[in-house]
C-alpha cells in the first residue's frame, strides 16, 4: 500500500484537489461534504482525494470553527516518469505560487524543482533518474 498524504484546507479543499487533478490528468475527485455547511456557503469538504504518480493525495478542510496552520511544515514530494511530465507538473503547481528551487537538472535528477503552490502547499516535483 503506497503512502497517501492527507492535507487540510481551511475552506479552499475543493478548488485545491480541482486544480491538482486537472495539473496531474487524474480525473475529477469525487468528495463528500461536511452535513453542517450552511445554506448559501461554499461547501467545506470533509474527505477527498486524488490519484497523483501510483498513490493517492487526500484531502479535506478543517471542520467549521476548527482553526490550524494548513501544510505549514509538510512538503510533498512527488516523483514523475519523465522530465517533460515533470516539468509541466512544476510549471501548473506554480501558477500564482511561488518557486523555491527553480525546475532543472542535478545529480540525482533530470529534473527537479521546489515551490509553494497558490493554496500554500509545498511540493517537490522531480523527473525519475535514468540509468
Amino acid at each position: 500500500m503506497p503512502l497517501s498524504p492527507y492535507l487540510h484546507f481551511q475552506g479552499n479543499c475543493a478548488e485545491a484537489v480541482a486544480a491538482y487533478a486537472r495539473i496531474f490528468g487524474a480525473p475529477e475527485p469525487k468528495a463528500m461534504q461536511y452535513p453542517d455547511t450552511p445554506a448559501g456557503q461554499t461547501p467545506r469538504i470533509m474527505h477527498t482525494q486524488v490519484p497523483i504518480a501510483g498513490g493517492a493525495l487526500m484531502a479535506s478542510d478543517f471542520p467549521h470553527g476548527t482553526a490550524g496552520d494548513a501544510q505549514k511544515a509538510v512538503t510533498v514530494s512527488v516523483s514523475l516518469p519523465d522530465v517533460a511530465t515533470a516539468r509541466a507538473a512544476f510549471d501548473g503547481l506554480a501558477e500564482g505560487g511561488a518557486v523555491i528551487e527553480g525546475f532543472g537538472p542535478t545529480f540525482f535528477s533530470p529534473g527537479y524543482g521546489m515551490l509553494r503552490d497558490r493554496f500554500g502547499m509545498h511540493w517537490i516535483v522531480m523527473a525519475e533518474a535514468t540509468t
